[in-house]
């Protein structure tokens, strides 16, 4: 009966209808308890296969209960050198990722790594997998860096004993390629992310899920080059998959009109994004319920695009239902609810209500300073964000350190040649500009204008920003001939944009 339970359970699962899924698997789980006791194999099963559910419903507190008790039975009937035991310490480890505790998260992740590696021998491709979890937690601490080898190395490894065109390997090779986009080095990612999707294409065929994911990460990594149009296809097979493969009312496929949205958005058709952001929302609202963490996110992404179009009384509603949703579901102190608090706060910037921004962007940038640490890249755009708003009300001898702040943790956490890399350049250039140092910005708006060119190309819209904002500085230091020729690349590059 718990067998059969279970199975239907994963079915209606798979479908997307997750609080269905929850009462059978939450019977299938007394049944195992009762007909094979609470210390078995099988119930440690049913202990994870509930809290795999939950979590997916965004109850992550429930979820990391059961997990804990999933772990202790694996620990009791198996010991601690059971590669069962070794998935118990990793989906522990998942669960508290998803609260916001990667640093909480990451010895679970090493302990799984160190059974597996004591357990497996060398070259297995389990040990690429825990490598992975490994590097994933790394990555959500922002340590990208440190992350990267790791992720190298378990390519290594699928390659060695899976061969090319083995779909584990191309896993790897989409794995690594996000690490690299993450750094901005979209360049070297996208080879890897067409070889991955080459080989799910042959193994999986069109419209498989695992195709329609790769679809959709090398359109993402084209986006982040600035190559809307190209981009955009990949983002629409995707969802034709996804559709095709789960149905019109699955949050996955929720996701990715999410994701054609903001490429929409992107290239400025507003109209169609919103009308995309709006159905994803409402999807996730149906499947999801409405204090779900994805549907606060299709609350701030609608927000957004009305931003995007000028319409911020609109979007200041959304940005605050979003705010609400994410404090109820993870709580004051979490990342996604500083995520919320820094968009609000934008959105009154935009209006003008700055002293009502502020608190908002001082309790962001406190929050993740606690949870996330001093040096995330995370932590860099709050800090950034806090002087943008004081930059924005004059106070601009206190919006400079903040700036230099978010510059020094970015070049850090990301290396000297990301585009956050530039954007900081960029505005600590501006507050210098407007604190009369024009020489000093000077040199910060030429540095980013090269990092642009270098990474993301002269017709991104980041790019043509840099040239224009090059041409305002010379303009202040009456270079007039040289601002002149700056400014005239300027409008012939977002000619050529909106022409793209």
């Amino acid at each position: 009966t718990a067998l059969s339970l279970n199975n239907l359970a994963y079915n209606i699962d798979a479908q997307g209808r997750y609080a269905e899924a929850e009462v059978l698997y939450a019977e299938a789980l007394e049944a195992s308890r009762a007909v094979m006791g609470e210390r078995s194999a099988f119930t440690a099963g049913a202990y994870n296969n509930l809290a795999a559910n939950l979590s997916a419903q965004g109850k992550y507190p429930e979820a990391e209960a059961l997990y804990r008790k999933a772990l202790e039975i694996r620990v009791a009937v198996g010991g601690e050198r059971d590669p069962l035991t070794a998935g118990a310490y990793s989906n522990l480890g998942s669960v508290l990722t998803a609260q916001g505790r990667a640093a909480d998260a990451e010895p679970m992740f090493r302990k799984a790594y160190e059974i597996r590696t004591a357990t497996l021998k060398p070259g297995d491709p389990g040990l690429a997998t825990s490598l992975n979890d490994v590097a994933y937690n790394l990555s959500d601490q922002g340590r990208y860096r440190d992350a990267e080898p790791l992720l190298r190395e378990a390519l290594a490894i699928r390659l060695a004993a899976l061969g090319e065109d083995h779909t584990d390997t191309a896993a790897s090779r989409n794995n690594l390629a996000a690490n690299l986009a993450a750094q901005g080095r979209n360049a070297e990612a996208e080879p890897l992310q067409r070889a991955a999707l080459t080989v799910f294409r042959a193994k999986l065929g069109e419209r498989h899920p695992t195709t329609a994911t790769a679809e959709n990460n090398l359109a993402a990594d084209l986006n982040a080059q600035g190559r809307y149009g190209e981009a955009e296809p990949f983002y629409r097979a995707a969802l034709d998959a996804r559709r095709a493969g789960l149905g019109e009312r699955h949050p996955v496929t929720a996701s990715s009109l999410n994701n054609l949205a903001v490429n929409l958005q992107d290239q400025g058709r507003y109209a169609e994004a919103e009308a995309a952001f709006a159905k994803a929302l409402e999807i996730r609202q149906t499947a999801l319920g409405e204090v779900h963490p994805e549907t606060a996110q299709g609350y701030a992404n609608l927000a957004a695009a009305l931003n995007a179009q000028g319409r911020y009384g609109e979007a200041e509603p959304l940005f605050r239902k979003a705010l609400a949703i994410r404090r109820t579901a993870f709580g004051e102190r979490h990342p996604s609810t500083a995520a919320s608090e820094d968009s609000l706060a934008s959105n009154l910037d935009d209006q003008g209500r700055f002293a009502e921004a502020e608190p908002l962007y001082r309790q962001a940038l406190e929050i993740r300073r606690a949870g996330l640490g001093e040096r995330h890249p995370l932590t860099a755009a709050s800090a950034n964000n806090l002087a943008y708003n004081l930059d924005n009300q004059g106070r601009y001898a206190e919006a400079e350190p903040l700036y230099r702040q978010a510059l020094d943790i970015r070049r850090a956490a990301l290396g000297a040649r990301h585009p956050y890399v530039a954007t900081s350049l960029n505005n600590l250039a501006s507050v210098l500009d407007s604190l009369g140092r024009h020489g000093e910005a000077e040199a910060l708006y030429r540095e980013a204008l090269d990092i642009r060119r270098a990474t993301l190309g002269e017709l991104h819209p980041d790019t043509v920003v840099s040239e224009a904002n090059l041409a305002f500085s010379l303009d202040g230091q009456a270079r007039y001939a040289e601002a002149e020729a700056h400014a005239a690349t300027a409008v012939d590059l977002a000619r050529r944009v909106r022409l793209r």
